[in-house]
């Protein structure tokens, strides 16, 4: 199988397994129209899928770097669409927490697992990782959809329906892991990515680089259809709009990111598209009317851009563990910066809007200050070796 059909493969598996991410704060408000569950019981059912998702990331990692388990694609997607699918069956709060959970769970084990193979399956190229990104980019942006054009025609009581994009995407997984199977029974190699020295320093600072970025774009993302009202004066189509330019970039930021990794090293690539960041927040917070949009594009845009490249990055940091390295910087760090958008929310109601926004302006600096001690890493011999041939037969060599 061709490594471009392999990465649009998994894209289109991490666009179905992503979709469950979105879909939990997108079935809020029938959660509160049909069960009258209060603003605190919703938040129950958010926490119980976003953080136990992402803290349970980095131990499917410390799995993942112990033991190769191609399976757990397939059934990890099922499992992240069986919970949505049966949350809204039940009048059940602890029940539907429970199912939530098992979501969470299931979206949780996917990503270290999808993003070793990923990079297996890429041999080491930073376009094919950013079109790997690109699929959980769309399937988080395509949920509100999905939810709302199911539950709106008949109510909760079809959640079931939900399941099909994740019953989709573990067929959809097979071929590649098939592929992965054979070429790996041909060469005689692993399925291991490479090997190395672990720079623990670098990924800690890498890690830290995407808690900042995460605080950016999750505090956008809770507040921009509210502020954008208020910079353009307009009504809820205006914050709809600010909400799709600032998802919409991120699918173009992913792609970009990856071109661009191709002509310069990943580390400048970051660095330079969070010293754009920080202009384009400034923008976004400070410049009112129709403009404003402008401004939340390019901030969409800086902050994707280097998303795939964490990914690699940390994985090349940490050659030895890259369950682990996917698991942080996909889950942890991204759940850490959401635990900021609580202090966002109360200095805006005891000040501003404007004001609460305004010290998003400083975390790209931050990011942008990480990224200027950080090196640009070895690739792994293995991944590099395989993209020099075009296939594994040298890389198996190369580690034997």
């Amino acid at each position: 199988m061709s490594r471009n059909r392999s990465i649009t493969l998994l894209s289109v598996g991490h666009a179905c397994v992503d979709i469950y991410q979105g879909a939990v704060a997108s079935l809020v408000p029938f959660f509160v129209a049909e069960r009258a569950y209060s603003y605190a019981a919703v938040s129950g059912i958010v926490l119980a899928a976003s953080v136990l998702s992402s803290v349970a990331q980095p131990v499917f990692g410390l799995l993942t770097d112990r033991w190769a388990m191609p399976w757990v694609l397939p059934v990890s997607t099922v499992l992240g669409g069986l919970g949505i699918a049966l949350s809204g069956l039940t009048g059940s709060y602890p029940l539907t927490l429970v199912f939530v959970a098992v979501s969470g769970v299931g979206v949780a084990a996917y990503h270290p697992e999808s993003a070793r193979i990923a990079r297996l399956v890429s041999e080491g190229s930073h376009s094919a990782m950013g079109w790997f990104s690109v699929g959980g980019n769309l399937g988080f942006a395509a949920a509100p959809l999905m939810v709302t054009a199911v539950v709106t025609s008949g109510g909760l009581h079809l959640s079931p329906l939900l399941v099909l994009p994740a019953l989709a995407g573990s067929v959809l997984c097979l071929p590649v892991l098939r592929a992965l199977h054979q070429k790996a029974a041909h060469d005689g190699s692993d399925t291991g990515v490479g090997v190395g020295a672990d720079d623990k320093a670098s990924f800690v600072k890498l890690s830290l680089a995407v808690v900042f970025r995460s605080i950016v774009f999750v505090g956008l993302s809770t507040f921009i259809s509210l502020y954008a009202q208020q910079r353009t004066g307009g009504g809820t189509a205006a914050g709809t709009t600010a909400l799709s330019v600032l998802y919409a970039g991120g699918a173009l930021g992913s792609v970009l990111g990856g071109s661009l990794a191709n002509r310069w090293d990943r580390v400048t690539v970051a660095r330079w598209s969070y010293l754009l960041t920080i202009a384009a927040v400034a923008g976004t917070v400070f410049v009112p009317g129709p403009v404003f949009y402008v401004f939340v594009a390019l901030t969409s845009a800086g902050l994707y851009v280097p998303f795939s490249l964490h990914v690699t990055l940390g994985q090349d940091y940490l050659p030895t563990r890259v369950g682990t390295a996917g698991g942080v910087t996909l889950g942890l760090t991204v759940s850490i910066g959401g635990l900021v958008s609580p202090l966002i929310g109360s200095l805006a109601d005891a000040t501003s809007l404007r004001t609460a926004l305004a010290p998003l302006i400083l975390m790209p600096v931050l990011s942008w200050l990480l990224f200027r001690t950080l090196p640009e890493p070895t690739a792994p011999k293995a991944v590099a070796t395989a993209r020099r041939t075009g296939d594994g037969t040298d890389a198996a060599a190369a580690r034997r």
